[in-house]
C-alpha cells in the first residue's frame, strides 16, 4: 500500500486550515515529500498485523518479507498467503521461492477483487484513522506514526468476522 506523506510544514504551499463554524477544513492537496510503501501480514486468528516499510515493491523485497514470516512463525504451522496478482507476488523469483517452501499455501484473489484479502480491511482502517487527516513532516515521520498506530491497533485487535457466503453479488 502506498501512502502520501502529507505535510503542514514549509513543504506544503499552504497550511491546513481547521474547521470553523460554517466552513469545512481546507487542506492543500499539494505535498512534496513523496510517498511511503508498506507491506503487511494479518494473522486471521488474532486480527494482529505485522507491518514493514519498504523502499521498493519488487520480488526481492517480497521474498525478504516471506523469509521474515518463515523465521518468526512456528515451523509446524502452514502459512496461508492471500495475495493479489501484483508483479512481486507472481514473479518467477517469487514462484520459485514459494515452490521451495511448501509450508506456504498461496491463494490469489481474482483480478479486481483484492477486497477478498482481509489485510485490505486493515489498510482501510489505517487510512481512515491515521492517514486521511494525518499531518506528517517527513517520510520517516509517516512510517513512525504507522508503526505506532499498528502497535496500538494490535493491542486491541480482534479477528475480522467474515460473512460473505459465496452467493454471487447482485447489482442494486
Amino acid at each position: 500500500m502506498r501512502m502520501p506523506c502529507s505535510q503542514s510544514s514549509p513543504k506544503r504551499r499552504h497550511p491546513t486550515r481547521p474547521v470553523k463554524p460554517g466552513q469545512i477544513e481546507q487542506r492543500e492537496f499539494d505535498y512534496r515529500q513523496g510517498t511511503a510503501s508498506i507491506i503487511a501480514a494479518l494473522d486471521v486468528h488474532t486480527g494482529q498485523v505485522l507491518v514493514e516499510d519498504i523502499v521498493r515493491n519488487d520480488s526481492a523485497t517480497f521474498i525478504r518479507f516471506l523469509r521474515m514470516l518463515d523465521q518468526s512463525i512456528d515451523p509446524k504451522l502452514t502459512i496461508h498467503l492471500v495475495l493479489d496478482n501484483g508483479s512481486s507476488h507472481v514473479s518467477k523469483a517469487t514462484r520459485a521461492w514459494l515452490a521451495a517452501h511448501p509450508r506456504f499455501a498461496v491463494h490469489h484473489t481474482p483480478k479486481h477483487a483484492s477486497w477478498l484479502n482481509q489485510v485490505e480491511i486493515f489498510f482501510s482502517i489505517l487510512a481512515c484513522r491515521l492517514l486521511r487527516r494525518g499531518e506528517f513532516t517527513s517520510r520517516q515521520g509517516l512510517i513512525d506514526q504507522i508503526r505506532e498506530f499498528t502497535l496500538a491497533y494490535d493491542d486491541e485487535a480482534r479477528p475480522f468476522r467474515w460473512t460473505y457466503d459465496g452467493t454471487p453479488l447482485k447489482a442494486a
